[in-house]
């Protein structure tokens, strides 16, 4: 039997992870983790997440749009030019650009840059029943973009995984749990340790279990203080407090439910 944690996008929430950390602890504990990128930006402790993550014992690391950002400098959008057509997205663009700049900072000050520059793009590796498993932030090939959303069509969804080689592909980066097939592939997104969108807030992962016969998922909600995150945030007085205190309330929507 092989049971491994698949964690998503946890934006430097050491308090969210800690919880879901414990969670698989009291379920058994697992023999690996699969962590599917996004791990340091955003939240208000980027260092304390990359260290609990690297003593974990037996763990698996693809790489995710904003762990790049860190390191090219690349931002996400909105880009200048559609700030300078729409002023109303000027706010949004500067707490983008301080948070980010925020986290370079620690992350180069604290030599983990070379680190997050290696990570790889995909990660792959074969389940005791045959199943061949590929790890991905959005999609295969790809750290960035639309990714996966639950509004997707079966030709789109047949497009994104066309050639991928796998029976089993694992994603991150849009935040939302997924659990699909496509021509006989399963789509699977665990759904964010950090930021999950309402109306569930607690965090969200999932535990794959394998033997030589079959495997079985089982996604997971984890409660955690989102109070004693937000007192974090205000604490470290992050550029972008407001933004990150957002998804703790509850507040955002993700793209697919935006008007």
């Amino acid at each position: 039997m092989m049971r491994i944690a698949l964690l998503a996008d946890l934006h430097g929430n050491p308090i969210a992870l800690d919880a879901v950390l414990a969670d698989i602890q009291a379920q058994g504990d697992v023999d690996a983790y699969l962590v599917l990128g996004d791990l340091a930006a955003i939240g208000y402790d980027p260092i304390g997440v990359l260290e609990r993550l690297v003593r974990l014992p037996k763990v698996y690391f693809v790489r995710g749009n904003t762990d790049r950002y860190l390191v090219t400098g690349e931002r996400p959008g909105p880009p200048i030019k559609v700030v300078q057509a729409e002023p109303d997205l000027l706010s949004k663009y500067i707490q983008v650009a301080r948070s980010f700049a925020w986290t370079q900072g620690a992350v180069s000050a604290t030599g983990w840059s070379a680190w997050l520059a290696e990570l790889p793009l995909e990660h792959r590796l074969v389940l005791p029943d045959g199943t061949r498993l590929m790890g991905v932030h959005a999609a295969p090939g790809c750290d960035d973009g639309r990714g996966v959303s639950p509004t997707m069509s079966q030709p789109e969804l047949r497009a994104l995984l066309a050639g991928c080689q796998a029976d089993l592909v694992c994603v991150g980066h849009n935040h939302w749990p997924i659990d699909l097939v496509v021509d006989g592939m399963r789509l699977v997104n665990p759904g964010s340790v950090s930021n999950p969108f309402p109306p569930d807030l607690r965090a969200s992962y999932a535990l794959l279990e394998a033997d030589a016969l079959a495997y079985q998922l089982e996604f997971r909600r984890v409660d955690y203080d989102h109070q004693a995150v937000i007192e974090a945030v205000q604490r470290v007085r992050h550029p972008a407090g407001e933004y990150v205190i957002s998804f703790m309330l509850g507040q955002n929507q993700p793209p697919w439910q935006q008007k």
